[in-house]
């Protein structure tokens, strides 16, 4: 595989890799109005998704190929 691609596939994999972890990571939406309090609930499923691309373009770009 060539040296550039590599390259590309590692760099988009740790970024993927941190916005996954990121959004997996960050704080409830909330409002709150007087005594009502409104808590929107947090699902993680696009952020295992994401962390997941993350780590299979990481492997892809570490694997060696012929060269």
């Amino acid at each position: 595989m060539n040296k550039s691609i590599k390259t590309v596939l590692l760099v988009a994999g740790i970024i993927l890799l941190g916005y996954g972890i990121y959004t997996m990571i960050q704080p409830e939406a909330q409002v709150s109005i007087g005594d009502l309090d409104l808590v929107k609930a947090q699902d993680n499923t696009n952020s295992y998704i994401t962390i997941a691309l993350g780590i299979v373009a990481i492997a892809i770009s570490l694997v060696k190929g012929k060269s």
